[in-house]
């Protein structure tokens, strides 16, 4: 019996492993040392290393984490299944275009590329050599989020603020596509219809993009989003508000809580305790609310083995590269508004 049970453990290792996808990093920056120290403790990759173009970095790195260096992007390329691409937004379409071409999928952190038209051609390429790829927009994968998304149900106004004290990291880029497109890929996620109209404003006050934006997103059924992005505020804040028929969600993304409120028909008898409310026409509701619960995760680690899971079992990654692409297509249409 004894035998048995280790003969059985032994093939569960093997098959495990057989399961599991080499991996490799490029960039080993703050994002990128967290990917890399997740990716080490999946039980669906196998970490193979990283390559980071900064040899003073990348040897640190490598010295202190103990993670396989490798010498140039092809070397690390040539000896992985997948390319973790956690590299500046300005390299990703160079990084995802070598890694599809020798048939590598990619999970490529946001915004997907630098311009729409790299975002498209990176889309293309995915499918001429027919790889899969899976875009870094970690907010769908928020335990608060998870918790009432499936409650929200055509809302017709959505409110976002995503404040954040002044780190020169993302400064490259303007706070729209540092920050504001996190919102932007949740609302379309949820919003099942086009966009029709956006008015936007964005001031430049540190950095010489905009570190201040607002959005005002149109949708052809009617739906209104208002979105706010700060990286030069006092403290940091990141709150969704969906206002839909009968409920009123709200959820902290950063605080990882959410609430629900709801309506419906009064009963004729209400409680002591009832909130009741009642319009000029003399109809009755009754308010209650709903703390949904919340499953505590780690969202960048849900998001890499979901990826590996879409890869093994040949299914639709949750943020597709047409997710991030499009997310990206509404968030230069921001900009260009300002």
């Amino acid at each position: 019996m004894y035998l048995c049970l280790r003969s059985n453990l032994a093939y569960y290792i093997i098959l495990t492993h057989l399961f599991m996808l080499k991996v490799g990093v490029l960039g080993a920056g703050h994002l990128g040392k967290i990917h890399l120290k997740l990716l080490q403790q999946s039980s669906k990759y196998d970490l193979v290393g990283f390559y980071d173009p900064y040899k003073k970095n990348a040897t640190k790195v490598a010295k202190e984490f103990g993670y396989k260096k490798f010498d140039s992007i092809n070397e690390l390329i040539a000896n992985v299944d997948v390319v973790d691409i956690v590299t500046p937004t300005l390299s990703h379409f160079d990084c995802a275009k070598k890694a599809i071409e020798n048939g590598c999928h990619i999970f490529i952190e946001k915004p997907i590329a630098k311009t729409t038209l790299e975002a498209e051609a990176i889309r293309t390429l995915a499918s001429q050599h027919h790889v899969k790829g899976q875009v870094g927009h970690v907010e769908r994968f928020n335990p608060a989020f998870i918790g009432v998304k499936d409650m929200i149900n055509n809302p017709m106004f959505i409110e976002t603020h995503r404040l954040a004290e002044f780190n020169p990291r993302g400064t490259d880029v303007p706070v729209v596509l540092d920050l504001m497109i996190h919102d932007i890929d949740i609302v379309l996620s949820v919003v099942k219809s086009e966009v029709k109209n956006i008015h936007a404003s964005g001031i430049s006050v540190i950095s010489e993009t905009p570190d201040i934006a607002n959005a005002r997103i149109e949708f052809e059924n009617g739906c209104v989003a208002n979105l706010t992005s700060s990286r030069i505020s006092m403290k940091n804040m990141r709150k969704t508000r969906f206002f839909q028929k009968d409920a009123y969600i709200s959820v902290d993304l950063l605080e990882k809580k959410a609430e629900v409120v709801r309506m419906k028909d009064a009963p004729e008898n209400p409680g002591d305790f009832d909130m009741i409310l009642q319009n000029d026409a003399g109809v009755k509701k009754q308010i209650y609310f709903d703390n949904p619960h919340i499953n505590n995760n780690n969202a960048i680690l849900d998001e890499l083995e979901t990826f590996a899971d879409a890869i093994n079992n040949n299914t639709t990654p949750i943020v597709t590269l047409k997710n991030g692409s499009e997310a990206l297509r509404i968030a230069q249409w921001v900009i260009d508004s300002f």
